[in-house]
């Protein structure tokens, strides 16, 4: 870089080395920030922001391990240290319903939205385990379970049929990941509560076991749930001629939901790829001591069935 100045006889002098040199100085030094800003940006990841919009697919590479949804903190492993679903608001979002009463055994329509730090409808979610919101709805004392997919509207408002067989409280579970518009993903569980006017009669807990029956089907686990700790629970499925044909049920052979007595703690645990000895297996973490409801949905014959027990993890 260099300057010219204008002389009487019109003829351009050179400047002094100096000056040259302090030139290249600063000239360097603006280049320098320049990269430095660049590269910066290029290597900033974060969270959801924003509004997003649209539809976005899951991250999970190509056939991923178990693993769970809802917890606060997990590895790839699903080890998790605390439940999800126990605020309404996390991670800069929250599940706002429209709709929050209902008449005991009465067909309804719940009606919500997801929103960001600045109350906007989110509108851009991941599609995990085919469906972008698995929505889960139980009664406070772990009865009447229900494993439902809502459809969202164009301006954000999730809805969903929804019959709440008795009076009482309800919890409901919106299990999502937001895409933000830099492609971060952020999976989230939010929980709020659903009110049936009328006289609540809570049920006792059945006692642990490992074996059920559910439809026209034994259901049965082999498994020493620990807390703190991640364990194999491996589900077998017998019908009148033996081990029941199993189906992929929106993508996977099984789907378990763990929730925990008392503040109702959600865990959402996805099985291997494929089955073990014609086994469903999964890798559970209980956050810690208490009893827990485990629900397992599973499809045959293109109907979803849904065995349930009692745990307790000492």
């Amino acid at each position: 870089m260099c300057w010219a100045s204008a002389v009487p006889d019109q003829v351009s002098a050179a400047p002094d080395r100096s000056t040259l040199r302090l030139a290249l100085v600063v000239g360097g030094l603006v280049l320098a920030v320049l990269l430095g800003f660049g590269l910066g940006r290029m290597n900033t990841t974060g969270t959801a922001t924003g509004s997003p919009s649209l539809a976005a697919d899951h991250t999970d590479p190509p056939g991923i391990g178990p693993h769970n949804h809802g917890s606060a903190a997990s590895t790839d492993q699903g080890t998790a240290t605390e439940p999800g679903g126990l605020a309404v608001s996390s991670a800069g979002f929250t599940l706002a319903p429209l709709t929050t009463e209902f008449a005991a055994g009465r067909p309804g329509q719940l009606r919500f939205q997801v929103r960001d730090v600045q109350r906007r409808p989110v509108t851009r979610f991941a599609v995990v385990h085919d469906k972008p919101m698995h929505l889960i709805v139980v009664r406070r004392d772990l009865t009447g379970y229900q494993h439902l997919h809502p459809t969202m509207a164009a301006d954000g408002t999730w809805s969903v049929p929804l019959t709440l067989a008795q009076s009482g409280v309800w919890r409901a579970y919106g299990d999502f990941t937001v895409v933000a518009d830099n492609g971060a993903q952020t999976a989230v569980t939010l929980g709020a509560d659903l009110v049936v006017p009328g006289d609540y009669q809570p049920r006792s807990l059945p006692g642990p076991a490992t074996s059920t029956t559910v439809d026209r089907f034994t259901v049965g686990y082999q498994g020493t749930p620990q807390a703190r700790a991640t364990v194999p629970l491996t589900f077998r499925v017998d019908g009148a001629g033996g081990a029941a044909p199993l189906e992929r049920y929106l993508g996977a052979y099984g789907h378990l939901v763990a929730l925990r007595e008392g503040d109702l703690g959600y865990l959402h645990v996805h099985p291997e790829p494929e089955l073990v000895d014609g086994q469903i297996k999964f890798w559970l973490s209980t956050p810690g001591p208490g009893r827990y409801r485990l629900y397992l949905d599973f499809q045959v014959g293109t109907e979803v069935h849904t065995a349930e027990f009692t745990l307790t993890v000492p």
